[in-house]
């Protein structure tokens, strides 16, 4: 009958794909265009503003992220315009091509299992579509869409080689190709880039390696491995160049004791049903392929679990590198598991219970989500404007310290078609030669934070005190101007006049008293 009415297995697949990337797209889109570019998102539109000059010369002196991922916005912002949902399609086109290639990822890994190839693969997307992380970060102009796009293309293309070499094959052909343009790709994409190629490259031996190999692919394999290293060399001299800065000087920090915490909402977001949901799917999955292959189950493991314990091991005894969402590409190797452990072989028990797990586990994640999108914007530089633009009159002065300040600040003003410019201190971003007697507190080589002389003689400049109104934007005064000393400096000839505060965001204004 289904037949019958145009309704045929292979048509109600694709109809039900199709109708689980709406809703995951649909979640990814919500409130975009009403979404403020954040402090991080802004440094991605300021550089990529700037020019392919500033991305290879500048860049690498004041960051340890490689140019690769600015490069890559400014090539899209000439195609589609450097506008805020514009600059944002391009993550969120990335986000797009995710699914596709978990869908392939997935069909490879239902071969190797020898379970149902359709309901593997729905279950990868489902998972895919309302999955915590991965929809907060495609909103993201930051390189974390892209890095999950590329990694669910290595772990897929680690997946092929391994039914490849299943097959009697070895290293080679269009799997191992694509295995290593993803290394390559995450390697420039991110400075924590090593962390996730160290995953994938022990993936690759665990897909490949067998007794006997040939001296022939043992060639191909070391000699693709050292192409991609040597390609990796630049970034690699800028990451070794910055790494002092960045682990004598964070404001990143690392608490041993929500670590845990942490850690399991990556793979599930922070609800305690979902994490423990997920937990069993993946315990399910992973014994399932252990008594089919291993290897396949070894490699989804490593690539789901590896940056996150070096990134752990790094952050104790280096320098805090912990950050959730520079981990959010682990996610794609870990649906994998949970799909696998809710999708039995053919004629086995428990496909009812996989699947109400599955539906849990998928039901949990869309609430999240949705409270998420409810919740606002992270920093909401829109409203800082909007307040300011009723009280600014010409003349005045926005100060920006630390000068990173001034980029949400100044894009936001540029989104709302305003004209209230800023002045970061001590100089726009990168300030490269700061006063003597200043020093970084983030590491960044852009970011100075200044001494309280060079603080008190802004603050009592002669063009400083003609100002009517000085408005004063702060972030994280608390590591920038821990004694207030230049919001004290210019409270000296003035009073406060208005203070608005949201997250990090601590904007004051500062009358002249006559």
């Amino acid at each position: 009958m289904r037949r019958a009415i145009g309704f045929s297995p292979t048509r109600l697949t694709w109809l039900a794909a199709a109708a689980i990337v709406a809703v995951g797209m649909a979640l990814r889109l919500w409130a975009i265009p009403s979404t403020p570019l954040w402090l991080d998102e802004a440094y991605s539109a300021y550089a990529a503003d700037k020019g392919l000059h500033f991305l290879w010369t500048l860049v690498p002196r004041y960051e340890t992220h490689p140019p690769f991922y600015y490069t890559l916005v400014w090539l899209w912002s000439r195609i589609a315009g450097d506008g805020l949902v514009a600059l944002r399609a391009l993550g969120l086109l990335a986000a797009l091509a995710a699914f596709p290639v978990v869908a392939v990822a997935a069909h490879e890994l239902a071969r190797i299992a020898r379970v149902p190839v359709r309901p593997l693969v729905l279950a990868a997307l489902g998972l895919l579509a309302v999955a915590v992380l991965p929809v907060e970060m495609a909103r993201e102009v930051r390189p974390y869409p892209v890095m999950i796009l590329v990694y669910a293309g290595g772990v897929a293309a680690l997946l092929a080689l391994r039914r490849r070499v299943r097959a009697g094959a070895g290293f080679g052909g269009k799997a191992a190709a694509a295995y290593l343009a993803a290394l390559l790709a995450m390697l420039w994409l991110h400075n924590l880039g090593p962390l996730y190629a160290a995953a994938l490259g022990i993936g690759c031996l665990l897909a490949v390696w067998r007794r006997g190999m040939a001296r022939a692919e043992w060639a191909k394999i070391v000699g693709g491995h050292a192409a991609v290293l040597l390609a990796w060399v630049p970034a690699l001299l800028i990451l070794i160049d910055q790494a002092p800065g960045w682990v004598s000087s964070t404001w990143l920090t690392f608490d041993p004791g929500t670590a845990g915490a942490r850690v399991a909402m990556l793979y599930a977001g922070p609800r305690s049903v979902a994490q423990g949901t997920a937990g069993l799917l993946a315990a399910i999955g992973l014994g399932r392929l252990a008594r089919i292959d291993r290897r396949a189950g070894s490699l989804l493991v490593v690539t789901a679990f590896l940056p996150v314990l070096l990134s752990l091991v790094l952050s104790m005894m280096v320098a805090p590198v912990f950050l959730m969402r520079t981990l959010t590409p682990v996610a794609i190797p870990a649906i994998l598991l949970m799909a696998a452990g809710a999708i039995p072989r053919h004629g086995s028990k428990g496909r009812v219970a996989g699947l109400i797990l599955l539906a849990i586990l998928c039901l949990s994640m869309l609430g999240r989500d949705v409270l998420n999108r409810r919740a606002g914007p992270p920093q909401d530089w829109y409203g800082t404007v909007r307040w300011l633009a009723a009280r600014w009159r010409p003349g005045d002065v926005v100060l920006a310290y630390p000068n990173e300040g001034a980029l949400p600040f100044d894009r936001a003003v540029r989104d709302l078609g305003l004209a209230i410019p800023s002045r970061p201190i001590p100089t726009p971003i990168p300030s490269l030669a700061p006063p003597p007697g200043s020093w970084y507190v983030s590491g960044s080589r852009g970011v100075p934070s200044l001494d309280r002389p060079h603080l008190e003689a802004i603050a009592g400049a002669p063009a400083m005190r003609a100002v009517p109104t000085v408005w004063l934007l702060r972030l994280g005064p608390w590591a920038y101007d821990k004694d207030d000393v230049l919001l004290r400096a210019l409270m000296a000839r003035r009073e406060a006049v208005g203070r608005f505060r949201a997250g990090p965001i601590d904007l004051i204004g500062l009358k002249r008293l006559d």
